[in-house]
Formats: C-alpha cells, sequence, structure tokens
C-alpha cells in the first residue's frame, strides 16, 4: 500500500504558504502529493495584467527550485499547478517535481476555458508527460481538460495509474466527471481544488481522491484548508482492468484511430 495526497490550498499564495505545509506532508508519508491550479501566480480575475504577468513564475526557476525542495525533504513527489512565464506569454502549467531529481516534467494546460482565454496562451502535444512516481505512473490533466474525451484517450494509452487533475472547479458535477475518470480509466485519481474566501470569486475546495472502480476514496474537503490522504494499491488497477481496459481489450482500433502530434508547435522555426 502507498499514501497519496492532494493539499487543497488557495490560488496565488505566496510560496511560503506552501512550503509551510512541509512537517504535514512528511507526516503523512504521502509518496505523491497534487495541488490545485495556479496555486503559484494565482487565477486571473479583474487585477490588471502587468501585475499579473509579474507574479506568474518561470519554469525552471526559484520558486520550482524552492518547490523541489520541498519535495526531497518530505519524500513525496508534488504536481502542482503553476502559471507559467515563457516570453510574453503565460501558461497555466502542472509541474512534476521528484524528491530525488527536482523538475521531471511538465505539462500545459491545452485549452484556456472563458476569461481564462485573455490572458493564457495554449499548450501543445509536446508537454504530455506520463512521470515514474514511487506511487505510480503519474499524469496531468489540468482543471476542464478532463472533459476532453481524446485528452483522456491519450493518456489512459499512455498506462497512467495516478491521474492527477489540479482544478479551478468546486462544483459538485466535478465529483461526478472524477469518478467517472477513475472508473473509465481505471486509474487512481487524485484532484486538487483551491479553497479561498476572496469576496468577488470564491473557491469552496472538493479535493478528491477516488480509486479505479469510481469508489471515493478520501474527501471531498469543503470550506477549509488542508491535506487529504488514502492508502492505494496497484494491484486495484490489474484487477480493475480485468474487465474494462479501454486502450487494451476494450479498444477497436478496426474502427476508431486517434493520432497525437507530440511535437513542439513553436511559432517561428529556424532552420540553419
Amino acid at each position: 500500500m502507498t499514501v497519496v495526497g492532494a493539499l487543497q490550498i488557495g490560488t496565488g499564495v505566496p510560496l511560503e504558504r506552501v512550503l509551510a505545509f512541509e512537517d504535514e506532508i512528511r507526516a503523512s508519508g504521502a509518496a505523491l502529493v497534487v495541488l490545485p491550479e495556479a496555486v503559484l501566480g494565482g487565477y486571473p480575475r479583474r487585477e490588471p495584467f502587468v501585475g499579473y504577468f509579474r507574479s506568474s513564475v518561470t519554469v525552471p526557476g526559484p520558486e520550482v527550485t524552492a518547490l523541489a525542495g520541498l519535495a526531497s525533504r518530505t519524500g513525496a513527489s508534488l504536481v502542482v499547478g503553476v502559471i507559467e512565464r515563457d516570453g510574453s506569454t503565460l501558461y497555466s502549467t502542472a509541474v512534476f517535481l521528484d524528491p530525488g531529481l527536482g523538475l521531471v516534467a511538465k505539462h500545459r494546460k491545452l485549452v484556456p476555458t472563458a476569461r481564462e482565454r485573455l490572458v493564457w496562451g495554449r499548450g501543445d502535444g509536446s508537454t504530455l508527460p506520463a512521470v515514474p512516481t514511487a506511487a505510480g505512473l503519474a499524469g496531468a490533466a489540468i482543471c476542464w481538460e478532463n472533459h476532453m474525451p481524446l485528452l483522456r484517450a491519450a493518456m489512459y494509452a499512455k498506462g497512467v495509474e495516478i491521474w492527477c487533475a489540479p482544478t479551478a472547479d468546486d462544483r459538485e458535477v466535478w465529483q461526478a466527471s472524477m469518478r467517472h475518470i477513475a472508473d473509465e480509466g481505471r486509474c487512481f485519481v487524485i484532484s486538487a481544488c483551491p479553497y479561498e474566501t476572496s469576496a468577488d470569486d470564491p473557491f469552496r475546495g472538493g479535493s478528491v481522491i477516488v480509486g479505479p472502480l469510481g469508489d471515493v476514496l478520501a474527501g471531498p474537503l469543503r470550506d477549509a484548508e488542508g491535506l487529504i490522504t488514502a492508502s492505494i494499491d496497484l494491484d486495484e488497477i490489474v484487477a480493475a482492468r480485468h474487465s474494462l481496459d479501454v486502450s487494451g481489450h476494450y479498444a477497436r482500433p478496426d474502427v476508431f484511430a486517434l493520432t497525437v502530434d507530440e511535437r513542439p508547435q513553436d511559432g517561428v522555426t529556424f532552420r540553419r
């Protein structure tokens, strides 16, 4: 059995607020902890763009290095939602931090939603990692990417065992989506949602951990910060995929096909 967790905390919090959970993460014995979307940098609201841009982080960069230190000291792999600055463009990004190796991968959100489109760029297929962790093979889908059936199919085909879902969706229906993905993909799902009480746009939380048959193992945590944890056994995935393996015996490649372009889609290519 392995312990995994979701840390429910606000968006745009100071780095020190995240680091303050070090003792709690270490004491939990968690091998993998997921944090919400936009923990560093913040969810876009009505603030002037220049200030919002300045609050973003580079990947790699000093803030990510500090998070890697947190992973090292606690022994937990971390999947953290940050607002990444690349040149003059911002992305909603999930960074993967290994206790021994530091920053090992990142995933940029493919499609920003609604007001997010005013400030965030679109990721491409070059950041769709499946990352080995002590808890299992982990992948990430950020917020409403979880509603993209073809993205789910691609990540299932990578053999993801731990589905990490940093989100800003605190609706009740989100719980149904997380349970569906766990059952469909026959994987463990860890969803981390923000909790904050800003007057104009509060987040109530709802972080949850779900087993590979859609059973809720921990949470949902509402109206509070905190770390939720659950013990998981990867053999449950093996047993669950005996009846349903959407990328294996339940697939019909003679009828359906999906092509995923994982090349970087740069705006300018220089050839020499």
